[in-house]
């Protein structure tokens, strides 16, 4: 398995082009530009199997529609922002001057629970890891020894929870008792920045010593 980070959108969000030795693909919050998503995958010849969001901010769905007017796949949300998809003002794209409005065309799959996501021939553990945003999922693969943690958990810092939706304390339970408690080892792909290890986060993450 191959990951491949791409900085993506106007915030240059984090986006994560997964791929096998079969050349089967999925995409992990496509914040944007999917133009450079869809060049990608013609440049390595990868079929593009699922798209799947950490949770439904502007800056991780921005490129949704360009990826999927070339390329009909399953987008994964949790449920419990499904409706961010197409509400500007609940996404975010719909408060800050100067950017386009999003709303996310076509169906979409919902997700809930702890269980196992299976997206094209990956497949997750996922974690309910909400503070950021209620919705907010990171997607653990045990075998690779990496977590997807949106904009949960990042080098030297944590997400920020002055949006709708997001609570500090629950952000920070969140972190402790499903990130924290993985191997130290662990990377952590995270929606902004320089990936890091949860060892790493626990030793010197100044947001997270004294919780």
């Amino acid at each position: 398995m191959k990951i491949m980070q791409m900085p993506l959108g106007p915030l240059q969000t984090n986006g994560y082009l997964i791929h096998n030795e079969d050349n089967r693909a999925i995409m992990i919050d496509p914040g944007g530009d999917g133009f450079k998503v869809l060049e990608v995958l013609k440049e390595k010849g990868l079929t593009l199997e699922a798209i799947v969001l950490t949770h439904a901010h502007f800056d991780h769905i921005g490129g949704i529609n360009e990826i999927r007017e070339e390329v009909n796949v399953p987008v994964f949300v949790h449920e419990k922002e499904k409706e961010w998809l197409t509400d500007p003002s609940k996404n975010g794209s719909g408060k800050f001057p100067g950017l386009d409005l999003i709303s996310v065309n076509g169906e979409v799959e919902t997700i809930s629970g702890e269980e196992t996501l299976k997206a094209g021939p990956f497949i997750f553990s996922m974690l309910e890891t909400p503070g950021h945003s209620p919705g907010s999922v990171s997607f653990y693969m045990p075998r690779e020894n990496v977590i997807f943690s949106g904009d949960v958990l990042f080098q030297g810092g944590v997400g920020r929870t002055d949006l709708p939706g997001g609570h500090t304390d629950t952000l920070l339970s969140s972190i402790h008792e499903k990130l924290l408690t993985l191997p130290d080892e662990t990377i952590v792909a995270n929606g902004h920045g320089p990936t890091t290890t949860i060892g790493e986060e626990k030793e010197s993450n100044p947001f997270l010593n004294g919780f």
